[in-house]
């Protein structure tokens, strides 16, 4: 278990990776963000994106499942007062498969067994290219 006092300033943590599929953008988008260019792929080859693209929101959640999976889970996490930032760099396809990695950025006590850590996430595609990032900010009870 990693506890606030174990994390760094200047870490960098892998995120895992995972292929993204034509009926997972599809079931998403229909569900919670059915713009064209996400449920109807004749619309979508006829749109800037020249294509189906996976919702900027399926994205985000990926790198959140990635990021409780490999720093999350095994750590004393107690929530999140929010986002700064949240990018879509470049969009996600059929068949794309998304790694990441997290970088801590900064470093407070925020109350009595609570630390405060703000750091960024990145996703890329197969090909290296940055899909998205977004700035967060983490409450982590503290080892007293």
């Amino acid at each position: 278990m990693k506890y606030y006092e174990d994390f760094h300033v200047g870490d960098e943590i892998t995120l895992g990776g995972i292929s993204v599929t034509r009926e997972e953008i599809l079931d998403f988008a229909k569900r919670f963000d059915p713009q064209p260019f996400h449920i109807d792929e004749v619309a979508a080859k006829s749109s800037m994106f020249e294509g189906l693209i996976a919702s900027g929101w399926r994205t985000a959640s990926i790198c959140m499942r990635l990021y409780v999976d490999s720093v999350l889970n095994d750590s004393s996490s107690i929530g999140s007062p929010g986002v700064d930032q949240l990018r879509w760099k470049r969009p996600v396809r059929p068949g794309d498969t998304l790694h990441g990695k997290f970088t801590f950025l900064e470093k407070k006590p925020f109350r009595k067994g609570i630390g405060l850590l703000k750091g960024r996430a990145e996703l890329f595609n197969q090909d290296g290219k940055l899909t998205m990032m977004f700035v967060g900010n983490g409450m982590f009870g503290t080892k007293e």
